[in-house]
């Protein structure tokens, strides 16, 4: 197989773990929804979209246009890792 396609896959599939994500926190909202089940959920789905991004990354050396797809992954994922930290944090907080 192809070492550009399987890093397009890859980065495919970290973009997916971000949508995945925004898809859980629609659907499990509200007041009476574990908030810290949703943490671990968006903290896991995160980890495993880095790691893909970055696979990504390092399968598609030298073509441009494959590494904007790890890139946009990476730092999608990153955004989601950090919105978990940040309702973790508030979390911590409002219990104090």
């Amino acid at each position: 197989m192809n070492k550009s396609k399987v890093g397009t896959t890859l980065g495919g599939l970290s973009i997916l773990s971000v949508i995945v994500s925004i898809i859980f926190f629609y659907t499990v909202r509200g007041p009476n929804s574990d908030i810290y089940f949703g943490i671990t959920i968006f903290s896991v789905l995160s980890i495993i979209g880095i790691i893909l991004a970055v696979m990504s990354l390092w399968m598609s050396k030298g073509r441009i246009s494959k590494l904007l797809i790890g890139l946009v992954g990476l730092i999608a994922n990153l955004a989601v890792l950090a919105f978990a930290f940040l309702l973790l944090l508030a979390m911590g907080i409002g219990e104090a």
